[in-house]
């Protein structure tokens, strides 16, 4: 009986320690809290509707945070602004369709990519001038500031490239012959067709990144960055993830 009795102590205890274990982490992770930069202007991955941030980068950042017990912050700025802020300690971390570069790992660490993406190139329907990228030489280009979309446009030989902020000013531009094409995005670049039946796309090529990642300052915060990985691959395992591919038309 003595023997039975100490066996069941034992347990007893054991599930206590674990419970104070559990306990211990959670409160640990809820503590933690992420002020998570973003530029909303970027659908489908980043943008507002009906004054609320939204898109496929939000909504993933915001599940493995849920699960993880970690409350976000969103921080609002430019594309260009936000290695900077960054590095300046303002934010803890960029979601905003940022590509993984060799350049930009100078600066930030990365997760694993979440979405890989390609460049597409607009002109207007009515513009037989334009049929490839070589057609670009010396000619006006529209791109987002900071974007990889941007450097691929300077590599024209004699391009006239204007950077803008938001892509709704070459588009606005473009429509009214101000430049002769825009270089986006590809999944954004459709949002943009979409709305404007005038702009049709004429090219297609990789993006020269390495696909869509999370970054943060350089070497210091390797457990977040893991908490994170681990939060994409349960994200395309479970379900999640296939749910935001359909929800924002990726397919």
């Amino acid at each position: 009986m003595k023997k039975i009795l100490s066996i069941a102590l034992v347990a007893l205890v054991g599930l206590f320690l674990g419970a104070c274990s559990d306990s211990k982490n959670k409160e640990s992770n809820a503590s933690v809290e992420l002020k998570v930069g973003t530029a909303p202007n970027y659908k489908p991955f980043n943008y507002k509707e009906n004054s609320k941030l939204t898109g496929f980068d939000t909504d993933l950042v915001e599940e493995i945070a849920k699960k993880n017990g970690i409350k976000i912050v969103w921080v609002e700025t430019n594309f260009d602004g936000l290695i900077p802020a960054l590095k300046a300690g303002k934010i803890d971390m960029i979601a905003s369709a940022m590509s993984a570069t060799d350049e930009r790992r100078q600066s930030v660490d990365f997760t694993k990519p979440y979405y890989m993406s390609k460049n597409l190139y607009l002109k207007l329907k009515n513009n037989d001038s334009l049929q490839t990228k070589n057609d670009l030489e010396g000619k006006k280009i529209g791109v987002q500031l900071g974007t990889l979309q941007e450097n691929t446009a300077k590599a024209i030989k004699n391009a006239q490239v204007q950077s803008n902020k938001d892509l709704n000013i070459a588009v606005l531009a473009l429509k009214n012959n101000k430049i002769d094409a825009i270089v986006a995005d590809q999944d954004t670049a459709k949002g943009f067709l979409a709305e404007n039946p005038e702009l049709v796309s004429f090219y297609q090529e990789t993006d020269g990144g390495e696909g869509f990642s999370f970054a943060f300052d350089k070497n210091k915060q390797k457990d977040i960055i893991e908490i994170f990985n681990k939060g994409i691959d349960e994200a395309k395992t479970d379900g999640f993830y296939d749910t935001l591919i359909k929800k924002y038309e990726l397919e």
